[in-house]
């Protein structure tokens, strides 16, 4: 007799898409690398029309791979944005190259801005500052610049666990759209709890912080996988939403959907119109297809796939 009978997850009833949810999930973003990208066939059978997805740009991956991912997105009719990552990028030259080869090759006008998980800078540059500076981006006529955003804090940047540094950067780029012409957004770290999401939200509303915020939310995986991303990357305090889960038997062997901390957000956005959060921005830790059809069986309108619609 078996210790313990771990029931299949039995397949819902479709259901009709809150409308908070797909709301919330209008316009979402993704991120991809080139080598993941590689084994998807066809993103427009995956992503709504225009999708903005982002490119990570690990270091140790050719430029070459990025634009080339780059320049097929762009040609499936999605928004194309690179990750420019400080640390990576020797100097000045190598940052305009970078920027006129996504250009020429990709058409591409927007870049996320960010230090990058390096430790020790490659050349010149060691935060996203110092790219922005440069005056390349408006040089180029980028239309879209997102930068880093942490709602857990981020210990390369606060070794004390705070915020203190995260948020004087975050108060020098808030002041840097007033001299570019591109839009400007917060790109975030992904968590999965709604409440401490919320409270960093609001306090940086509170110090006069008026980027708007692109949250980032990991998408549906296996826990394990999860929780490992989690440590990797210094989530902190919404990291107890999956050890908790994992304490129970009878949900560590079922994948983790983040239907609860976007119903949270929602729910919170639709009672509070002008909450400075805008926009979900998914983490496919657990691959591609299986976060774009989450969205699929939960957005609505908002989860139709370009070749659906």
């Amino acid at each position: 007799m078996a210790l313990l009978n771990f029931r299949k997850k039995e397949t819902p009833a479709p259901q009709a898409p809150v409308a908070e949810v797909e709301a919330l999930l209008k316009d979402y973003s993704i991120e991809v690398m080139p080598r993941a990208a590689e084994k998807v066939e066809d993103f427009r059978a995956l992503l709504p029309e225009g999708t903005r997805v982002y490119i990570a740009h690990i270091d140790g991956t050719p430029i070459e791979d990025m634009v080339a991912t780059a320049a097929r997105l762009n040609a499936d009719g999605f928004k194309v944005m690179p990750h420019f990552p400080a640390r990576i990028i020797k100097d000045r030259p190598t940052l305009a190259d970078w920027i006129a080869r996504y250009q020429g090759e990709a058409d591409v006008r927007q870049a996320l801005l960010l230090a990058g998980g390096v430790t020790t800078p490659a050349g010149e540059f060691s935060d996203s500052m110092q790219l922005m500076e440069t005056g390349l981006f408006d040089k180029a006529g980028f239309t879209r610049l997102h930068v880093a955003g942490h709602p857990e804090g981020n210990r390369d940047i606060d070794a004390d666990g705070g915020r203190l540094n995260v948020d004087a950067a975050l108060k020098w780029k808030n002041d840097f759209q007033t001299r570019t012409d591109a839009k400007m957004a917060i790109a975030t770290q992904f968590a999965f709890d709604a409440q401490p999401i919320i409270e960093w939200a609001d306090s940086l509303k509170a110090a006069g912080i008026t980027l708007p915020i692109h949250i980032g939310i990991a998408g549906a995986a296996k826990l394990q996988t999860l929780i490992k991303f989690a440590i990797a990357c210094g989530v902190g305090p919404s990291l107890k939403v999956l050890q908790k889960r994992a304490m129970d038997v009878t949900k560590l062997l079922l994948p983790y959907e983040p239907t609860d901390v976007i119903s949270d957000l929602a729910a919170h956005k639709a009672a509070h119109p002008d909450f400075n959060i805008t926009h979900v921005h998914l983490f496919p830790l657990g691959g591609i297809k299986t976060s774009a059809t989450w969205v699929q069986e939960n957005g609505g309108a908002s989860g139709v796939p370009a070749d659906a619609a």
